[in-house]
C-alpha cells in the first residue's frame, strides 16, 4: 500500500499564490523549479534538487498571516484520521479526491492546521 517509508513524514508544502503565473516566473527564474499547472488557481512544482515538492493554490490576499500548508503521507488515510480525532485533533476539511489521490486537513487543537494525503 503506497509508500510505508514515507508513512507519517512531511511530503509536500502547498503555499498560497495571488498571482500563479508571476510566482511560477520567479521560482523558475530563481531556484529552477519546474511547475505543473492544474487549471488556473492551482500549480504544483518539484525542484530539481531533490527536496519536498509542493504547490500554489490561488487566493486572494488573505486577513491575518496566510501560513503554508505542510501536507504528510499516510498509507492508510482513514487509520491517520481515526487517530488525529483519537488524540483530540478534528477534521477541518473533510477527505477529498484530488489527481493523485485522496487527502483531508486537520487541526490539532493547538493552532497548527496540517494535511494528510494517500494515494
Amino acid at each position: 500500500m503506497g509508500h510505508p517509508a514515507h508513512h507519517h513524514k512531511i511530503n509536500y508544502i502547498e503555499f498560497s499564490s495571488t498571482d500563479i503565473a508571476k510566482t511560477k516566473m520567479f521560482y523558475d527564474t530563481v531556484f529552477g523549479w519546474s511547475f505543473q499547472d492544474w487549471g488556473p488557481d492551482y500549480v504544483s512544482f518539484s525542484s530539481e534538487s531533490g527536496g519536498i515538492d509542493g504547490g500554489f493554490a490561488r487566493s486572494e490576499a488573505a486577513a491575518g498571516k496566510p501560513a503554508p500548508l505542510v501536507v504528510l503521507y499516510s498509507a492508510d488515510l482513514k487509520a491517520t484520521e481515526d487517530a488525529i480525532v483519537a488524540a483530540g485533533g478534528s477534521i477541518v476539511v473533510p477527505p477529498f479526491e484530488f489527481p493523485g489521490g485522496r487527502r483531508f486537513h486537520f487541526s490539532d487543537g493547538a493552532g497548527n492546521v496540517l494535511a494528510v494525503w494517500s494515494e
